[in-house]
């Protein structure tokens, strides 16, 4: 199995911390060479530091704020004016504030499709050309199990997770016959910041310790657990590489079968 990325240029999204931190990591292990994209220059830093320390390669940042999506494309025009093409395109950004929809304003909805919906749109054009000249192309949305089966509590997330969804499948028709696949990974409970703040926010609400959360989520797990990132990662690393390449539009749940649907 060909799981070579060397001489593979990635493009990772939201990769200072949790999922995107491990995915970054994972591709690097796999010989490709990292650009982070993140709003915290800091943590960006820190995370070059751990990739040098993994493999020797030239790994570099982007530092963008999701929130203004012109400014992201000006900045990925300026980027790819001086650098190579991309190879491997991650998006991950984090999740919107959760909450009942019937609760959700309207703000709530306009950022959260900025964020996710448009800027997945401006990185995908962004990165297009040069997959399609080198034959070669990955797209990977890091999404959530919503697209299948929506999540009680999380209404805003649930609606934008799912245009982000069919956003994909309909690209994934149109760039397939150039050699890139596109395709949305779909974390269940992982043990990420995000995670944290949704147990808190639980536990308070309910008036019960956080630990008896964690145990009512983990129960609904098949196999018992809460997944950990690099577990994600590794999904995602496999899809990045050339032995997926016959795989495109699907949506892959990493969820410990979690989710009670196909």
């Amino acid at each position: 199995m060909n799981l070579d990325l060397t001489g593979k240029n990635a493009l990772v999204c939201g990769s200072t911390q949790g999922i995107g931190r491990a995915c970054a990591h994972e591709l690097a292990i796999l010989g490709a060479r990292i650009t982070l994209v993140a709003r915290n220059e800091s943590a960006l830093k820190k995370v070059i530091d751990e990739l040098h320390g993994l493999v020797d390669a030239p790994h570099d940042y982007l530092c963008v704020d999701f929130s203004q999506p012109d400014m992201l494309r000006e900045a990925l025009n300026a980027y790819f004016a001086v650098h190579e093409p991309c190879h491997i395109l991650v998006n991950n950004t984090g999740g919107p504030t959760p909450g009942p929809i019937t609760e959700a304003n309207l703000k709530a909805f306009l950022d959260a499709f900025s964020q996710h919906l448009l800027c997945n749109h401006i990185l995908a054009q962004a990165v297009l050309p040069g997959m399609q000249k080198a034959q070669y192309g990955r797209i990977i949305n890091i999404i959530s199990t919503s697209v299948k089966q929506p999540i009680k509590g999380l209404g805003v997330s649930n609606t934008t997770r799912g245009a982000v969804a069919n956003w994909a499948k309909t690209l994934a028709g149109e760039v397939g016959r150039f050699g890139i696949t596109v395709n949305n990974v779909l974390p269940g409970s992982t043990k990420t910041g995000r995670l944290d703040a949704l147990i808190q926010s639980k536990a308070k609400k309910a008036g019960v310790p956080e630990q008896e959360i964690i145990e009512q989520m983990e129960a609904e797990v098949p196999v018992g657990r809460i997944g950990e990132p690099e577990e994600v990662a590794a999904a995602v690393a496999f899809l990045a590489s050339p032995a997926a390449a016959y795989i495109n539009g699907t949506n892959l749940p990493v969820d410990g079968g979690r989710t009670q649907c196909l």
